[in-house]
């Protein structure tokens, strides 16, 4: 059956999206990022071999796929090249195979000041962010005075207006600027130069494509518990990481979605400042961190680990319609000996299995946890189902019961070939069949 499907987290972000959405990409003929910045970042491993990536959709690794930024994305120019000139280095080439949304808007460096300005004056109420200039753009682009792609593109006289006007206020907030318009407006008209190979209308290049029965994979950085809507605001992103930033992101209907995959640990993880119910401390929390290799793949934040929170697997399949989930890094609770899931939250009201909005009920919680028995035996590398150790496939089992969602895929290493794709499930049927072998390219 050819349907376009949704990758996105279902939890706060660094799941492991990019190893799925690589993993699925010879399956399609466009993987489309929806939203975010360069603050995103997708690790894949192939053969031993790591690409970390931040702005260009992990489909890249894949010849003849053709990658696409959508307008929902904020776009720093020197990030986008920098990133393009390492995949050059690696043997991996762009040209003719990634497009840039010409509404998409630019980050620029005094979005960058701003940004550091901000998290400084909030002091110990700060959000974590990782002052990479995206929430100020995002801001300009709601304020109505951001600067698109497009304009990089047109009238050399009417964006020196704009840079002009954006340039002088900026410098008025941030004192200490010694920013100039003149030299800026030559950067960017330089960088919307390099650019413009790049540049075009994704949302009618998606039209077309999906017309001629091409199928699309749209692809969400960072995760729905930072979905500026619906995560745990205001400690969460700036744009729609959830489901329905597809449609504003990339200017697709919503009928263009056949399906939606939740990406989730096996276990939870959080960078930067929040309330985390289940995170844990000490040695335990350490084997996890070491285990997982949980440092941010853009900033090398070391991310706050935790048990596995159903309710918040669960809250992520209501908010974005999860089909199934694609369960990541099973092996690093090899070893255990017993592994836990959090079904619901103690709070002074009482005991609640729905996701709170109110951060303080949130903060205040008390997790309630299920206990299983771990697995000394490796699931590491598995392939198969039947590989799984028995106290492992049960940890599945129940997990996908307190969830409300299937595990259609369970990664169990970082290269793409270290993964199962569950025989029958839904995403075995997008891929065409019950026996669609992981990681074939």
């Amino acid at each position: 059956m050819s349907i376009n499907i949704a990758v996105l987290g279902a939890q706060w972000g660094d799941e492991g999206k990019g190893k799925i959405v690589d993993m699925l990409t010879p399956h399609f003929a466009a993987v489309a990022r929806y939203q975010g910045g360069h603050n995103a970042g997708h690790t894949v491993y192939v053969q031993g071999k790591k690409f970390v990536l931040h702005l260009i959709p992990s489909g890249i690794l894949h010849p003849g796929v053709t990658c696409i930024i959508g307008n929902g994305v904020v776009v720093d120019p020197q990030a986008l090249f920098k990133e393009i000139d390492e995949l050059a280095a690696m043997g991996v080439a762009v040209d003719g195979r990634l497009v840039i949304s010409e509404k998409a808007h630019v980050i620029l460096p005094y979005h960058r000041e701003l940004d550091v300005l901000s998290e400084a004056r909030r002091g110990e109420r700060k959000i974590g962010t990782t002052s990479r200039g995206i929430g100020p753009a995002y801001e300009d682009k709601i304020g109505r005075r951001g600067i698109r792609v497009c304009d990089l593109l047109g009238d050399p006289a009417a964006l020196a207006e704009e840079v002009r006007e954006n340039v002088s206020a900026r410098n008025r907030i941030i004192r200490d600027s010694t920013l100039e318009w003149q030299p800026l407006l030559e950067q960017i008209l330089a960088y919307g130069e390099r650019m413009r190979p790049w540049v075009g209308d994704v949302s009618l290049l998606l039209a077309r494509m999906m017309r001629e029965g091409r199928r699309v994979m749209f692809e969400g950085a960072q995760a729905t518990l930072l979905d500026i809507d619906h995560g745990t605001y205001p400690f969460v992103t700036s744009s729609n990481a959830s489901a329905g930033g597809v449609c504003t992101g990339l200017g697709v209907p919503p009928r263009a979605i056949g399906g939606v995959l939740g990406v989730a640990k096996a276990y939870t993880t959080r960078v930067g400042e929040g309330p985390l119910p289940t995170e844990l401390s000490g040695e335990l929390a350490d084997r996890l961190r070491e285990g997982g290799q949980e440092y941010g793949a853009s900033t090398g934040r070391p991310r706050r680990c935790g048990w596995f929170d159903a309710v918040v697997v669960r809250y992520s399949a209501r908010i974005n319609g999860l089909d199934a989930l694609a369960l990541t890094k099973l092996d690093v609770l090899d070893g255990l000996p017993d592994v836990r899931l959090c079904t619901g939250y103690r709070t002074s009201q009482g005991t609640i299995t729905e996701f709170p909005a109110d951060l303080r009920t949130l903060a205040a919680a008390t997790p309630v946890y299920e206990t299983l028995p771990g697995w000394s035996a490796p699931s590491k590398g598995a392939t198969r189902l039947e590989q799984l150790p028995a106290e492992a496939r049960r940890y599945i089992a129940r997990l996908e019961e307190v969830s409300g969602v299937e595990c259609a895929i369970i990664s169990t290493g970082s290269d793409r070939a270290e993964t199962i794709v569950t025989p029958g499930s839904v995403v075995a049927g997008w891929l065409g069949g019950p026996h669609v072998a992981a990681g074939r390219t």
